[in-house]
């Protein structure tokens, strides 16, 4: 059994060197959550699946997850379309939160406004 001392020192580097994409293993732990949402850029009512991530009209995301789908990060900043990358035909959106400064990468959709990731890839050269 491990003593509290040594136990507490463990939580707290687990909590400092948290790998901010995913857990403190590097593991995502994916939990789907269906919520409807409005957008906090563009103010559009977004109609979420479970998957859905960020707006669909303007590409903007809030920073909800310290892992896919938890809701557990408290920052709650704007996270603003930076970049759009592909892999192996998907369209990838990065996003880098207004308040903390965290990045984040997620898949485009097929709902997604194309004209909007085009103005995303645009503005990232």
């Amino acid at each position: 059994m491990m003593n509290k001392q040594f136990q507490r020192h463990i939580e707290n580097f687990t909590r400092e060197n948290r790998d901010r994409e995913g857990s403190p293993t590097g593991d995502k732990q994916f939990q789907r959550h269906i919520e409807n949402f409005i957008c906090g850029n563009c103010g559009a009512f977004v109609k979420g699946n479970g998957y859905t991530n960020h707006c669909p009209e303007c590409l903007w995301s809030r920073h909800v997850d310290v892992n896919p789908g938890d809701r557990g990060e408290t920052c709650r900043g704007m996270m603003e379309p930076v970049a759009v990358t592909q892999k192996r035909g998907t369209y990838i959106l990065h996003h880098r939160c207004t308040k903390c400064a965290v990045k984040r990468r997620n898949k485009t959709s097929a709902v997604d406004d194309f004209d909007a990731i085009l103005r995303v890839v645009a503005g990232s050269r």
